[in-house]
């Protein structure tokens, strides 16, 4: 199972979200322009995360988008499956049967695949269930206490030669 670059794009956006100052919601455009995608894509995977009620959106001249969630709430698991939909490594398409067709390991060799596949599968949601994107931003940021800027206003260059200069 390999996922899409809209989980990886998925996660940028939360990043941006939960460094975003508070009660200011983030356009949607400047997401765009900032990651580099067509804001149309860009709509596509913020609707995934809206409906699973791990981002909001503000329609309007001052909307945009935030998060619905703390940062401690939103698993990688929650995003992946927002995205790409449930986990699952192994389509099961019967193939099996038909090496062994018509033999008696046929069915046992179905069920055998089938169970290495979903606890494959059980492992990889338990793992990305544990690790919130909390746990990623203070590892990356070093800190509990996590930057905040207003991302429609300033770019993260600005930001960090502001603090540099103790404004």
């Amino acid at each position: 199972m390999q996922l899409t670059k809209a989980t990886e794009q998925a996660a940028c956006i939360l990043i941006l979200l939960a460094t975003q100052e508070s009660g200011e919601p983030l356009s949607t455009n400047e997401i765009s322009r900032r990651l580099e995608v067509s804001p149309s894509y860009l709509k596509k995977i913020t609707r995934k995360l809206v409906i699973n009620k791990i981002i909001t959106s503000v329609s309007g001249n001052k909307g945009g988008i935030s998060l619905e969630r703390k940062l401690e709430e939103i698993s990688l698991l929650d995003v992946i499956e927002a995205v790409e939909g449930p986990i699952s490594i192994n389509p099961d398409t019967g193939l099996i049967n038909l090496v062994f067709k018509g033999g008696k390991y046929a069915e046992k060799g179905s069920d055998l695949l089938r169970n290495v596949f979903n606890e494959a599968d059980e492992l990889l949601i338990q793992y990305f269930s544990k690790v919130t994107i909390a746990d990623i931003l203070k590892e990356v940021f070093g800190t509990v206490e996590l930057p905040t800027l207003n991302w429609n206003k300033t770019s993260l260059t600005e930001f960090l030669q502001q603090q540099e200069r103790g404004e």
